[in-house]
């Protein structure tokens, strides 16, 4: 306090600090709970973990400790002998599947059928659940659904069987072409008819059960947007293409690098059901020839090879796909 000539008081305010300019306040320091250990994290939680256990032995005894098994591309494996193989031959399997044409012509083959799979088969999931979506009977929209799922759970071996009925001599396809004047088609003895029956029956099984995933995103689009954008005067097309598919483009996005990771590993079962030694220059792709050479020629250390090389290729299309999509669009695996 301090007087003034009219001896008059007047109380004089505390000065606030001076701060430097671009100086910050620091937030209020609030008290934060102790971290606990990974020890007591387990010893609080432990029947929750223990449905662990089951799927870590599942992965470390048929996943984890078959990658042991790889040392024998660079070993000669005898029947009879050490599952690690008796001597070092060092890369000499490896040159040999390089200097193989006929390894050449499957491995040709699984990359034409695995692109033309990833093209034709991959975007229709897409196209099938956005076209559900935009159903208004919810009667109409489950019996397609249940029709377009039944496929998948059909064995493939009905399958194949189902194919082989249907393109036989006098099966139902040739049938049809020759009440139209035509001539009927060899397709089993014909290597260009593979490519077009494989892709159309891995249609009709897959394309229903994968747009599960994709209904499911949909679900988690706010309706708002759309109340918006018919407000702004879009129509449906317009709400697709700017609300519908920016809202599932991550799931789009990890299912097209799974698939991707996946190129080389072409179907087996149905491959290896649909060929015959006739169509081989198309329908041998490298799952077959590893059986055909590892299996049946008992050729273990050359079909190992062939296995190692097959898997780094995929282990770099997973890795590229994922960085690449990380660093373009936002959305990866990890």
């Amino acid at each position: 306090m301090v007087s003034d000539t009219a001896g008059a008081t007047s109380v004089v305010e505390p000065r606030a600090p001076q701060r430097w300019p671009g100086a910050r306040s620091r937030p209020p320091r609030l008290d934060r709970p102790p971290r606990r250990t990974w020890r007591q994290a387990l010893a609080r939680d432990w029947r929750l973990y223990s449905f662990l256990v089951l799927p870590l032995v599942f992965f470390a005894v048929f996943r984890y400790l078959p990658i042991l098994g790889n040392v024998v591309a660079f070993r000669r494996f005898r029947p009879g002998s050490s599952i690690f193989g008796d001597e070092w031959v060092g890369l000499y399997y490896v040159r040999m599947f390089i200097q193989d044409p006929a390894f050449w012509s499957a491995f040709w083959n699984t990359v034409v059928l695995g692109g033309l799979t990833l093209v034709v088969v991959f975007p229709l999931p897409v196209v099938l659940a956005l076209m559900l979506n935009e159903l208004r009977s919810r009667r109409f929209k489950r019996a397609v659904q249940t029709i377009s799922y039944l496929p998948h759970f059909m064995s493939v071996v009905i399958v194949a069987g189902m194919v082989f009925q249907l393109t036989a001599a006098k099966g139902t396809v040739n049938q049809v072409v020759t009440s139209l004047g035509g001539t009927a088609v060899a397709f089993f003895q014909d290597p260009d008819w593979f490519r077009p029956i494989y892709l159309t029956s891995e249609v009709w099984q897959t394309v229903g059960w994968g747009t599960i995933l994709y209904l499911a995103a949909l679900t988690t689009i706010d309706e708002q947007l759309y109340e918006a954008a018919r407000i702004d005067g879009a129509n449906r097309w317009r709400q697709t293409w700017h609300i519908t598919l920016p809202g599932i483009r991550p799931t789009m996005i990890v299912l097209l690098i799974l698939n991707i990771g996946s190129f080389m590993a072409v179907g087996f079962e149905k491959v290896l059901l649909l060929q015959n030694p006739v169509i081989y220059s198309t329908a041998d792709v490298i799952s077959t020839y590893l059986y055909r050479v590892g299996i049946v020629s008992n050729s273990v250390s050359y079909a190992t090879a062939i296995g190692l090389f097959e898997a780094l290729i995929g282990l770099t299309l997973i890795l590229s796909a994922n960085a690449i999509s990380k660093r373009t669009v936002g959305a990866s695996l990890w």
